[in-house]
C-alpha cells in the first residue's frame, strides 16, 4: 500500500512513521509513504498557496490550483483521493478495512480556511471527517485515517487475530483487559479470568463488551438491539 500526502507541511507526517507498529510496516516494504507539497507547483514568488475567499469571510484559503498540480504530479499513483472536512462522512473501522484493499492512497491536508471547494468536486473520491471539532490542518486527521487502515494491511500487527477483538469488530467496543499482577491497590482481576475456562471466558468478555457497549455508546448499542429484535 502506497500512502501520499498533499501536505505543505511534510515534516507534521513523515516523523509519525519512524517508530514502532508503521515504522517496521516501512522498513518491510508493507507500506510506503510521500508527501507532495502545493507549494512545489505555487505560481507565486514567495511560493504562497493561499488566498482570500471570494465573497468575503474571515481566514485564507488554500487555492485549487497548486493542490491540483501535486495531485497531477502523481500520476496514476494518486489511486484513491481522500479529503477531510467537518462535513464529510463519519471515518469508521468498516471504512479502514475497506479501504486498506486499495493499492495507492492519496490525502489531501488542508490548512487555514481549509482548500476551494472545486478540488474536492474534481478530485476527490471521499470525504470523512473523524468527529464533530475543527483542526489547525488536515495532517493530523490524515494519520489517523492512515494508521486506522495500515492496521488491516496484511503483516503489518504482529499477530493479526488481535484485530478479531478490537472494538467496533462485530459493533461492539472491546471488553475490558488486564495484565499482572492479579490485584492492584485492591483491585482485583475478575476471578473467571484466572481459571483458565476458556469457554466461560469467552462468553463472559462477550457480555461485559455489551456492558462496556451500552454504557459508553449507547448509540452503538442501539444498533445491536435493533439488529436482534429482527432476528
Amino acid at each position: 500500500m502506497n500512502f501520499h500526502f498533499v501536505t505543505i507541511f511534510p515534516n507534521l507526517v513523515l516523523p509519525y512513521f519512524e517508530d514502532s507498529i508503521l515504522a517496521r510496516a516501512r522498513n518491510s516494504n508493507l507500506i510506503s509513504v510521500d508527501c507532495v507539497s502545493p507549494r512545489d507547483f505555487s505560481e507565486h514568488k514567495h511560493k504562497k498557496v493561499d488566498d482570500y475567499m471570494i465573497g468575503g469571510g474571515a481566514g485564507l484559503l488554500m487555492k485549487a490550483g497548486p493542490i491540483m498540480d501535486a495531485l497531477s504530479s502523481l500520476g496514476e499513483k494518486k489511486g484513491h483521493v481522500i479529503a477531510l472536512s467537518p462535513a464529510g462522512k463519519p471515518f469508521s473501522n468498516n471504512d479502514a478495512k475497506r479501504l486498506s484493499k486499495h493499492e495507492n492512497i492519496t490525502f489531501i491536508c488542508g490548512r487555514y480556511e481549509g482548500f476551494d471547494e472545486r478540488v474536492s468536486e474534481l478530485a476527490v473520491n471521499e470525504i470523512f471527517s473523524i468527529g464533530d471539532f475543527v483542526l489547525t490542518g488536515g495532517e493530523l486527521g490524515a494519520l489517523c485515517l492512515c494508521d486506522a487502515i495500515s492496521r488491516h494491511i496484511a503483516g503489518v500487527l504482529g499477530n493479526e487475530n488481535s484485530l478479531d477483538i478490537e472494538s467496533f469488530e462485530g459493533g461492539l467496543l472491546e471488553a475490558p483487559s488486564f495484565t499482572k499482577p492479579n490485584i492492584y491497590k485492591n483491585s482485583s482481576v475478575i476471578s473467571a479470568f484466572l481459571k483458565g475456562n476458556h469457554a466461560k471466558i469467552t462468553a463472559l468478555k462477550n457480555q461485559m463488551a455489551l456492558c462496556k457497549t451500552r454504557y459508553f455508546r449507547p448509540d452503538l448499542y442501539a444498533k445491536i438491539a435493533k439488529i436482534k429484535e429482527k432476528k
